[in-house]
């Protein structure tokens, strides 16, 4: 029997191990954490929308109408009307023919690829996609290639290789603990050169890239048949959930063979009506967008004198890598005991070696919270060449 009590004690000497801490109250820019009132650079709701007013009264009027439960999956008496609206409205918003919402990004992912590729077939992975994106294509029993991150010559060159009668390229739009953005067009472009399909996995442009938050690939100016697109719910959009969404045919087949939608409880009716007045709220207010942007330059100003490396980065998502873990975490606790909630990300969410902070900006934090962020993380830095 394994002895778990020794397997943590190994990932606390590793500065591995993970905790929680619980927030009270509402989220937003500030959270109150363990009796303390903290400036949070630690939310994906990057345009501040978890709290909105508009969502809350959504839900509120929802439950009132329909209730808490769903009561069943979506192919037994689980599919409320408010699902079917919101698949149909998300399906217009990021203009394509239709689209299908799940229970989580994660669920989305790891039921989409098995649907799409199987046995025989080929998935093209990026080595720096999240999880979920590496879980489905190991679930899909396919043949999976990583390719170095965006390495455009190497993937070219694995397509080239490959003979599976079905190819499907998997990518992060936006990656998760970089922060930048996939070569989307030079992508479909591959798929278009090697009859492939593009899933891109786009939790994190969707709601703050493109016009009205279309997400990254209208950001690019990018529209293909050949994408199959998804997007979180629960980051942005400030709700919960994910959808995917691509041609009709595809979408209708993902109904009968995508095992996490199949075979689970529905989301309740009111988090459908949520996400809807979550893209009302998209088009209606797109200051949020222009003041995360602002907030984004901010930053890479007030840090170019820091010693860690800032990577490059014009999404929401700034990491500054320090490369031990016991170091960030050293760096995390200093910032918290300043007032700052920032997260240190370690193995195996990112390579060895390259443990960092990851600042996650967002159309809730004002410009003094940001300056204030960037000049403290400034000050720890000189006063540990000063102590050095």
């Amino acid at each position: 029997m394994r002895d778990f009590g020794a397997a943590l004690a190994g990932l606390e000497a590793a500065s591995l191990l993970r905790t929680r801490h619980p927030v009270a109250g509402e989220q937003g820019a500030e959270l109150e954490v363990e009796g303390r009132r903290l400036v949070a650079f630690a939310s994906n709701d990057y345009l501040g929308l978890a709290s909105h007013p508009r969502l809350i009264d959504a839900v509120v009027e929802a439950v009132q109408r329909f209730g808490v439960g769903s009561g069943a999956s979506h192919l037994i008496s689980g599919h409320h009307e408010e699902h079917e609206r919101v698949d149909a409205e998300l399906a217009r918003f990021v203009g394509m023919p239709k689209a299908l919402t799940f229970s989580t990004g994660y669920m989305a992912n790891t039921g989409v690829i098995p649907a799409l590729v199987g046995r025989g077939d080929a998935v093209f992975s990026d080595e720096l996609n999240h999880a979920c994106l590496i879980d489905g294509a190991r679930l899909s029993r396919a043949d999976v290639h990583v390719y170095p991150h965006a390495d455009l010559d190497a993937l070219e060159q694995a397509l080239v290789r490959s003979s599976a009668p079905n190819k499907l390229i998997v990518s992060d739009a936006v990656f998760s603990m970089d922060g930048d953005i996939a070569p989307v067009r030079e992508l479909v472009d591959l798929c278009e050169r090697y009859d492939a399909w593009l899933y891109l996995d786009d939790a994190h442009g969707f709601g703050v890239l493109g016009p009205n938050g279309e997400g990254t690939a209208a950001h690019l100016g990018v529209r293909s048949e050949r994408i199959v697109y998804m997007g979180t719910l629960g980051k942005a959009a400030g709700v919960s959930g994910a959808f995917v969404a691509g041609d009709a045919a595809m979408i209708d087949w993902l109904v009968q063979r995508a095992r996490t939608y199949v075979f689970t409880t529905a989301t309740p009716p009111m988090l459908a009506a949520a996400v809807r007045a979550s893209l009302e709220v998209f088009r209606d207010e797109p200051w949020r967008r222009q003041r995360l942007r602002d907030h984004i330059a901010l930053l890479r100003r007030r840090l170019r004198e820091l010693p860690w490396a800032l990577l490059e980065s014009n999404t929401a998502v700034q990491p500054v890598v320090v490369g031990d873990n016991a170091r960030v975490m050293q760096l995390m606790q200093s910032l918290w005991e300043r007032g700052f909630w920032v997260p240190g990300i370690r193995p195996p969410t990112v390579p060895e070696g390259s443990a960092r902070l990851r600042i996650s900006l967002t159309a809730g934090h004002t410009t003094e919270q940001v300056a204030a962020l960037a000049d403290t993380l400034l000050a720890i830095a000189r006063t540990e060449a000063v102590a050095a």
